[in-house]
């Protein structure tokens, strides 16, 4: 497929005319690759996304070559720190990415597997059975290596899929996506498979909302707050996604001040622009005496700006006073808000109130309070004396993921291969008729 049909960005009709006419022949494919991938066998699943891996090594010269240039491309245009983080490539990332597709490659295949099996007392014998979820469109911004995998996790589980980038990755993915291919298609999977959109025009997205005429089955957005809400107020077809990682870290009385230190500084600084990253610590006016100073000031020192209500405030003079808007805030950023609460039950308030469902973390040496803010806290990922951070597909042992889910239908928390994949009844009867 060439790629460098369409421009990068679309002015007149009759180029829109020409992006929708080609997006929906792309939903189309991908519906007809979805009829061959449904019946690959394990082993050539696997053997292609082991030789997308090769492809993606050899690859590396092309891809850093591309990225660069995006990257330039960001920086003339003012980007942010963190948006320029989240953009760059470099030979260990890019062999990371090739090692998460070994690594998606290496899990059972998660189709056709028997879910539930049992007969009936008319002689039916009734099986569940896994099957891939359809033709997935997986709308992303500035990683890259989303390209990467999302393929990967789409086609482990069956799946076609139809990835679109913004401008600001587009031709970083365009790289990836064809070093991919090189590999695919040396082992028999449908070049439809995996499409890249080759604009990064939003015209494009809004065509993929739409559904593409019932080609598109489930929709993924990665991206910032502005993209996730625009996919969810406007897609006609089911959303994958989470608005907001706000996500805190509790520190109960009960907790040990080294590892809630520990804990701390590596779910804020380890990398502050991932979506698991925390935004706001609270801490147990009961051990506040102890553990308060030092939790502030090994976050000043080690870099991060600190806003705070007035018993944070008063530890450092370096600590700013928090705005009723920072409780909700997802920084992405080397900033954190703080504030001490009365105990348990007001860290839940709090959570309640300003989290957005993604990820929360209780440091305790309590078992009991730790299991009630496991059992209590209503978000798709709770940790206990664990780093936020922890809020990855791979960290949990999928390989990858396609994006972390907030909701409550089909998938919550990271989406790996699992939870792309749905489900049928297939029943066996022997002449068996309905009275």
């Amino acid at each position: 497929m060439n790629e460098a049909v369409l421009p990068r960005a679309l002015t007149t009709p009759l180029e829109k005319a020409q992006l929708s006419a080609r997006l929906h022949a792309m939903g189309r494919a991908a519906r007809a690759a979805l009829a061959v991938l449904s019946e690959l066998p394990a082993a050539q699943k696997t053997c292609a996304l082991h030789a997308a891996a090769q492809s993606l090594r050899a690859a590396i010269p092309a891809i850093l070559e591309a990225n660069e240039m995006d990257c330039r491309e960001a920086e003339i245009g003012g980007q942010n720190a963190a948006f320029i983080d989240r953009l760059r490539l470099t030979p260990t990332r890019i062999a990371d990415m090739a090692a998460s597709l070994e690594a998606i490659a290496a899990l059972p295949d998660p189709v056709g597997r028997v879910l539930k099996e049992w007969q009936q007392p008319n002689g039916l014998t009734i099986s569940r059975v896994s099957t891939p979820l359809g033709v997935i469109g997986v709308i992303f911004e500035s990683r890259p290596n989303v390209t990467a995998d999302a393929a990967a996790l789409c086609l482990k589980a069956g799946n076609a899929v139809i990835l679109r980038t913004g401008s600001g990755a587009l031709r970083s993915a365009i790289a990836i996506h064809a070093a991919m291919q090189q590999g695919l298609l040396a082992e028999g999977i449908p070049e439809a498979a995996v499409q890249l959109v080759p604009v990064a025009d939003r015209e494009a997205v809004g065509l993929m909302l739409a559904g593409l005429d019932g080609a598109l089955d489930v929709i993924v957005p990665r991206g910032g707050k502005s993209l996730v809400a625009r996919v969810k107020a406007e897609a006609r077809v089911p959303v994958f996604a989470h608005l907001d990682g706000n996500n805190h870290v509790y520190v109960h009385e009960s907790a040990a001040l080294d590892m809630a230190i520990s804990v701390l500084l590596n779910a804020k600084m380890r990398r502050t622009s991932v979506c698991g990253a925390a935004e706001t610590l609270l801490v147990d006016e009961a051990c506040a005496s102890t553990h308060l100073a030092p939790l502030i000031t090994a976050l000043l020192d080690a870099g991060c700006a600190v806003r705070g209500d007035a018993a944070v405030a008063a530890v450092d003079k370096r600590v700013t006073p928090a705005s009723a808007a920072d409780w909700d805030m997802e920084f992405s950023d080397a900033i954190i808000a703080a504030k001490v609460v009365p105990g348990l039950e007001a860290a839940f308030a709090h959570i309640a109130r300003h989290g957005s469902g993604h990820t929360e973390c209780i440091i305790a040496e309590d078992g009991e309070a730790a299991g009630r803010f496991l059992a209590r806290v209503d978000s798709a990922i709770v940790l206990h004396n664990a780093s936020t951070q922890f809020a990855d597909g791979g960290e949990f042992g999928f390989g990858a993921e396609i994006g972390i889910a907030t909701g409550r239908m089909h998938a919550r928390g990271p989406v790996g291969v699992e939870q792309l994949t749905s489900f049928k009844y297939c029943v066996t009867g022997d002449g068996t008729i309905r009275p």
